[in-house]
């Protein structure tokens, strides 16, 4: 393939065959040099920017003792094009692939719509608990793992990045499990509200139709990558990082950021529906 900046494909790729390299023991420059290649090919190949052929992959990955599995695995993602690249899960729960954490603990920026349920990050054990065990991917013996390694994922608000909400108020109403665990939901909102690398903004019942009812995604934005839209469905997840699929999605963003309340008005709406609880 065409040497080219990384994508998501192409960062998954890399980051196989650097496992598989380090397995051997070799450096890049040892390897290089028994395969008579340049140590910047290697290089190149284990950043997912391309620059070989699906022959230099064959050769390097059968001199590094590649299993049946992971080669055929490395060469669909090789041969992998198109804007989108989709991920079906087989244990079914799309927001716990490899993928999607790892690119997670590297953005510097997190900008996440929700149109039916408070956002992932935001969800309180509990609260994430109920919608695991709601969820038609997830067999009941594995709700209580699936739930904690979702809590989990929430270690990645911290200073340092920025994170920005933007959440309908429909699913402010929205009862998720019993009374009290709503009730600590919300107020979980308002404590995570005041952090001053969370922006928490309410799209209004009063908006009507707009923009953002297309769908829930997620942007994530790097140093050193294109941005990333992430979308999931009941068993899959979809990657982005065309310039056209973002711009649309930026676009979407710009559009809720219109009609969502200030950060003082949202928590006004959160707490005018916890003192009616």
């Amino acid at each position: 393939m065409p040497k080219r900046s990384s994508s998501v494909v192409g960062r998954e790729f890399g980051g196989m065959m650097r496992a598989i390299i380090a397995r051997t023991g070799y450096t890049h420059r040892q390897l290089a040099e028994r395969l008579g290649w340049q140590e910047a090919k290697i290089s190149d190949m284990t950043l997912g920017k391309g620059g070989v052929s699906e022959a230099d992959v064959i050769l390097l990955l059968g001199y590094c003792h590649a299993t049946v599995e992971e080669r055929e695995h490395l060469l669909e993602l090789f041969r992998e094009c198109g804007s989108a690249w989709l991920q079906m899960p087989k244990d079914g729960v799309p927001d716990q692939v490899r993928t999607l954490i790892e690119h997670e603990q590297i953005a510097d920026e997190v900008i996440d719509w929700s149109l039916i349920l408070v956002p992932g990050l935001l969800q309180t054990p509990d609260y994430g608990y109920v919608v695991t065990a709601h969820a038609p991917s997830v067999e009941a013996e594995n709700v209580a793992k699936v739930a904690a390694a979702r809590a989990a994922r929430a270690d990645i608000l911290e200073p340092g990045r920025k994170f920005t909400f933007f959440v309908h108020e429909q699913a402010l109403w929205l009862q998720v499990g019993g009374l009290e665990v709503w009730r600590e939901q919300l107020a979980h909102l308002l404590r995570m509200s005041v952090r001053k690398y969370i922006s928490l903004r309410v799209v209004p019942r009063s908006a009507g139709m707009h923009a953002g009812t297309a769908g829930d995604f997620r942007m994530m934005k790097f140093p050193k990558y294109p941005p990333m839209v992430y979308i999931e469905s009941v068993n899959s997840c979809l990657f982005f990082d065309d310039p056209e699929t973002i711009k649309i999605h930026d676009n979407v963003l710009t559009a809720l950021a219109a009609i969502a309340l200030t950060e003082e008005e949202s928590r006004a709406v959160i707490d005018g529906i916890l003192e009616g609880l």
